[in-house]
């Protein structure tokens, strides 16, 4: 499903910035969903209830990827700052100060 390769996108350490807009995405879905049914309440095929699941099932997956997003950035921000600082203090260790003649 195309909401599946964007929500594998969406996860990879460049994409995570991608979560909130990909929620806008989510509600045009949702928006799409509650139109089915507006459809069938006004004597449209029945069979635009299976639309109306995918619509619902992919807005929701959508939706919740926004939060989960920046959960998951917030994570990666602090380990890359932890091995920063670790490279630097190690880094440190190793300077060897200067011989003077």
């Amino acid at each position: 499903m195309p909401t599946n390769i964007l929500l594998d996108k969406i996860r990879t350490r460049r994409g995570l910035k991608w979560g909130i807009p990909a929620m806008l995405l989510g509600g045009i879905y949702l928006f799409a969903a509650a139109y089915c049914t507006t459809l069938i309440d006004h004597g449209w095929s029945e069979w635009l209830y299976l639309v109306f699941f995918l619509l619902l099932w992919n807005g929701l997956k959508l939706l919740l990827m926004g939060p989960v997003s920046l959960v998951l950035l917030a994570r990666v921000r602090f380990q890359e700052a932890r091995a920063r600082s670790h490279s630097k203090r190690a880094a440190a260790a190793w300077e060897v100060a200067p011989v003077s003649n």
